[in-house]
């Protein structure tokens, strides 16, 4: 059941990547606060729906089997015509979970470029939009790579170990913060911090375990480059390391 739940977590991946776009909103206390509780609640919501129909369609140890269970049931249903709908709207949307990825995954890098983590170069915007154009199309040719060279199962259960990775780094970043600077302004306090961010921590963890070792194997792989990268590059140059040191 865990080993399932830490690849359905892939489904809920993405609503964090609005936090990215704190610097383009007019409103970040309010705009952001809708953008994440917002989406999270309507998709579970959407996604606990679909669940229910399909378990109420037709036995999961039939349409488990599928590549396609809805397009399976309805197809199983004699309703061709929507099963052939639905596979169309499923091809249109595949993209949006592309560009959810790209808009996120591209802000996080140019911030780490402003910063110094990664060559100042590559934080460059451009003049009329305001947008990292140059970091954008790095992504894109990183993610082709990466598509290209491993299998959609093992990017599946890499993007979960790296997105775990992250809601962990956040629970102890919201326990640390609370210990060290206790009377930080907040635009917004966890309630109940302990309990939230420690079993945040543990509920991630045990998710991480629960994915395959060959998958656990290429994350740390990944983060033992990263910290090569930042031992020879990023510790010395980054903007936020030199003010924390004087």
């Amino acid at each position: 059941v865990m080993a399932a739940a830490s690849l359905i977590f892939f489904a809920f991946y993405g609503f964090d990547a609005v936090s990215t776009a704190a610097e383009e909103t007019k409103n970040p206390k309010r705009d952001l606060t809708i953008g994440i509780v917002g989406s999270m609640a309507v998709c579970t919501l959407i996604y606990m729906v679909v669940a229910a129909v399909s378990i109420g369609a037709s036995r999961t140890e039939v349409f488990s089997k599928s590549e396609a269970p809805l397009v399976f049931i309805l197809e199983s249903l004699q309703h061709p015509r929507i099963a052939q709908l639905v596979a169309l709207a499923a091809v249109i949307a595949l993209p949006t979970v592309i560009l959810a990825f790209m808009y996120g995954q591209s802000r996080i890098f140019f911030v780490m470029a402003r910063d110094g983590l990664l060559p100042k170069s590559l934080a460059k915007v451009n003049a009329k939009t305001g947008t990292p154009v140059l970091m954008t199309l790095l992504t894109g040719a990183l993610s082709a790579l990466i598509s290209g060279w491993l299998s959609l199962k093992d990017i599946a259960e890499l993007a979960n170990a790296g997105t775990l990775a992250a809601f962990i780094a956040v629970g102890l970043a919201v326990i640390i913060l609370r210990v060290q600077d206790p009377g930080r302004q907040r635009v917004f306090s966890t309630p109940i911090w302990p309990v939230v961010a420690s079993g945040a921590i543990l509920g991630c963890l045990y998710l991480f375990s629960s994915l395959p070792t060959q998958t656990q194997l290429y994350f740390l792989y990944a983060h033992c480059i990263g910290a090569v990268v930042y031992v020879a590059f990023g510790m010395r140059n980054s903007l936020l390391a030199r003010a924390e040191r004087t």
